[in-house]
């Protein structure tokens, strides 16, 4: 039997969550995925207030938030979405108080679940190099004793994609919006248009410049449909390519190379920047070039390679 729908909202909640969704979408320009996310969390919310009497913003206190929040942790939730739940709600909340529903901010008073943060595994400066040097995989042959012209153009998206991913350390997402103009041979050079919309130019090594310039002169066209627009990366069928295809070419590009732990496009995100900050560059230009908002989130590289310096420490020194 299916689950039985919630209870309409009392109307002052309602519209505080529709104000609140013009906010992340139009105001903030969060992804759609981040919306869809903090609206069901904050409705969440907003529903357990109303069952327990409330009927407008200012009805929430730090009670209410902590009883939802016990109530989630009683369903047996992980940390780490207790935590996105909760950072929801205070961003809420936080909207809430500024624009009075609410007349104090209850929000910071609500703990957030402490989650351990696990060093991301990276793969190795000369796994990567294995990974990039291998050649493609071999296309089917038809029956001609050769293969098409589609399966040689997307050999070279296939090995355009990998290269750009690493020189640039830019999200699988990102890549997948590029569009035929942001790259820059001559600058050697990536336009991309990140998280919250903000635009960040990026630096490409000279070898994934030359692998996307051959796809875009040899490959893109024999693969280009109307439906494709100006998008860089296309998929078989001449559309924008999707992320998840591009995610299958990387951990497929990973595993023909033996002895490679499986990775993909954000372990290669991974990699760049490590490698970046292991070969000197520093923090706040890798902040630059992953487009972190925060350097709280670039920090997690450097403990990355600290780690391993304490790993050849350990293999290397006579008193370790």
């Amino acid at each position: 039997m299916a689950s039985p729908l919630p209870a309409p909202l009392p109307a002052r909640l309602g519209a505080a969550l529709e104000a609140f969704r013009h906010h992340i979408e139009a105001e903030r320009g969060l992804s759609r995925h981040t919306v869809r996310a903090y609206l069901a969390d904050v409705a969440s919310l907003l529903e357990h207030a109303a069952a327990a009497g409330a009927t407008a913003p200012a009805d929430l206190g730090i009670g209410t938030l902590r009883a939802w929040l016990a109530g989630q942790h009683g369903s047996g939730h992980a940390r780490a979405t207790l935590a996105r739940r909760a950072a929801a709600v205070r961003t809420f909340t936080a909207f809430a108080h500024a624009r009075g529903f609410l007349a104090a901010d209850p929000g910071p008073l609500l703990g957030m679940p402490k989650i351990p943060r696990r060093l991301p595994e990276v793969l190795r400066q000369d796994q990567v190099a294995a990974v990039l040097e291998a050649p493609a995989p071999p296309a089917a042959v038809r029956p001609g004793g050769s293969p098409s012209r589609q399966e040689a153009a997307l050999a070279l998206r296939d090995t355009a994609i990998v290269e750009l991913l690493y020189a640039t350390g830019i999200r699988v997402s990102e890549l997948c919006g590029l569009d035929v103009g942001d790259l820059d041979p001559e600058r050697r050079t990536v336009r991309v248009l990140g998280k919250g919309n903000r635009e960040r130019t990026v630096p490409a090594g000279i070898p994934a410049v030359r692998a996307v310039s051959a796809w875009a002169r040899s490959g893109r066209p024999v693969l280009v449909t109307p439906a494709g627009g100006h998008a860089l990366f296309l998929g078989a069928r001449g559309r924008r390519l999707d992320p998840r295809t591009a995610r299958r070419v990387v951990h497929a590009r990973v595993a023909a190379v033996p002895g490679t732990p499986d990775s993909g496009p954000h372990g290669l995100r991974h990699a760049a920047a490590t490698h970046l900050l292991e070969g000197g560059a520093d923090l706040r230009s890798v902040q630059e070039i992953l487009g972190h908002s925060s350097l709280t989130s670039t920090q997690i590289y450097t403990h990355v390679s600290v780690e391993r310096l304490r790993s050849a420490y350990r293999q290397a020194h006579p008193r370790a």
